[in-house]
């Protein structure tokens, strides 16, 4: 193995799944890799298995960096009226940058291997993103410290 390459297996991971009512699988996890709540910036690494799990149906509020550092990550996008969007694939090595609070709702995933990405945010208030319930209504604002409360109590 190269030792400069990312090795998931040193860091502990928070597995996040869905409720069976959804009419979409949730199933991915999560490691924080390094966040400064003061500064607005947190720094995480999100892997999805190849059984088709995605994130929460969410919108980023932050500015976020995406690297994909294995695998595939697959966005789509989800109009206002909930039907869906663009659907884009990124592929590793693809880096994307999102700005600032006009994100469009959309699901994430990794391909038929899996994936995993680098995600970056930077925000003034806090506030990473917010989960959506699938009539598109806000159900939760996730914020650096929600977040990181959330990995150490599960991880």
């Amino acid at each position: 193995m190269d030792r400069n390459a990312f090795d998931p297996s040193l860091y502990k991971w928070r597995e996040v799944v869905g409720t069976p009512d959804l009419s979409y699988k949730v199933r991915h996890d999560y490691t924080l890799l390094g966040y400064d709540v003061a500064a607005g910036t947190l720094d995480m690494m999100v892997r999805w298995a190849g059984d088709g799990g995605h994130c929460p149906l969410h919108r980023h509020t932050a500015t976020t960096t995406v690297l994909v550092i294995d695998g595939e990550q697959h966005l789509t996008d989800v109009l206002a009226d909930g039907s869906p969007g663009e659907h884009k694939v990124r592929t590793a090595g693809d880096y994307a940058l999102s700005v600032g609070d006009d994100q469009r709702p959309h699901f994430e995933r990794g391909g038929e291997a899996g994936g995993l990405a680098f995600f970056g945010a930077h925000c003034a208030n806090g506030r990473l993103y917010q989960l959506l319930d699938e009539d598109l209504k806000v159900i939760a604002d996730v914020t650096i410290e929600t977040l990181v409360a959330d990995w150490q109590e599960n991880a």
